[in-house]
């Protein structure tokens, strides 16, 4: 059974926290993902064998927090994940996005650059809003957008996805790659070659836009966007213990 907190926004976002050891690891998921993922329930548990504390949790609109999916954007789950990371945790954190969560990572690294111990990613997908959706809509979905208000866009994964107008207005004041993006901490990216979702060009701009000097992106040969076989689950394991227990880089 989970919890819930209310946001300064009135959204009430559902939540399992463990307590324990700081840095606490906070789990951040990908694009309509819950906190009921393989990679965060995998994650908990091996928080929880370690008596690391640990936080996973939905975004409005997603999995057991209110709000409906269509009416969120980036920004509100920006706001989420400060609302969250602020009532739920004190002290260090060691952030753990995946996908679009790879995003909030690094939008919560600028919000909250002096909470954060270290971060990795797992196919982590910024301004994904301005440079997949938006780049790659033809005149007539960018004509329907603007009309309709909302566009319509096949998944692999799950039922369509509706991008709605919002979510493409508001994702360019939340842009993370066009601006310095400073990562003054041990950062890990971790990538599959045959992610169909988010491709591995990706992965190079954002380390090449990174700026740190502990900053490392890991190709894993033949995995997926999912990143959540045995072998992936254990090297996310791996990097984010590697990053608990890195010194902080000043």
């Amino acid at each position: 059974m989970s919890d819930s907190l209310e946001t300064p926004q009135g959204r009430r976002i559902a939540y399992h926290k463990t307590e324990g050891a700081t840095p606490t690891v906070v789990f951040l998921g990908g694009l309509k993902s819950d906190m009921e993922g393989t990679k965060a329930v995998h994650l908990e548990a091996w928080a929880q064998a370690r008596g690391q504390a640990f936080l996973r949790f939905d975004y409005s609109g997603h999995g057991e927090s209110s709000g409906a999916f269509e009416a969120g954007c980036i920004g509100d789950w920006h706001e989420d994940v400060v609302a969250a990371v602020s009532a739920l945790t004190k002290g260090p954190l060691v952030v753990v996005g995946s996908s679009m969560g790879g995003w909030q990572a690094l939008l919560l690294a600028k919000t909250m650059p002096d909470r954060i111990h270290g971060m990795v990613t797992i196919a982590a997908a910024p301004d994904f809003t301005e440079d997949s959706y938006w780049a790659n809509f033809s005149d007539t979905q960018r004509a329907q957008l603007e009309n309709e208000g909302q566009v319509s866009l096949p998944s692999d994964y799950m039922e369509p996805y509706i991008v709605t107008k919002r979510m493409i207005e508001d994702g360019r004041d939340q842009l993370v790659l066009r601006s310095a993006l400073s990562l003054p901490f041990p950062t890990r990216f971790l990538q599959g070659t045959e992610d169909q979702a988010v491709n591995s060009e990706v992965a190079y701009r954002v380390l090449e836009h990174a700026e740190g000097d502990d900053i490392q992106l890991l190709m894993v040969k033949g995995k997926d966007h999912r990143f959540s076989d045995t072998t992936c689950l254990k090297l996310i394991e791996m990097k984010v213990g590697e990053v608990l227990l890195s010194p902080k880089v000043v």
